[in-house]
């Protein structure tokens, strides 16, 4: 999605294609953080 609005405001120049696009990069930046950490809390596999 991140890719396709990008594509989409190098050819329209679009401004409100390009805040779409910042804003889908800091929520996949927010993501990126919090799932490492939410995997984290998970308690180990019992042998």
């Amino acid at each position: 999605m991140k890719e396709f609005t990008w594509k989409v405001f190098c050819e329209t120049g679009n401004i409100d294609t390009y805040l779409l696009y910042k804003e889908l990069d800091h929520e996949i930046t927010a993501l990126s953080a919090v799932i490492p950490y939410e995997e984290s809390l998970e308690e180990p596999p019992f042998h």
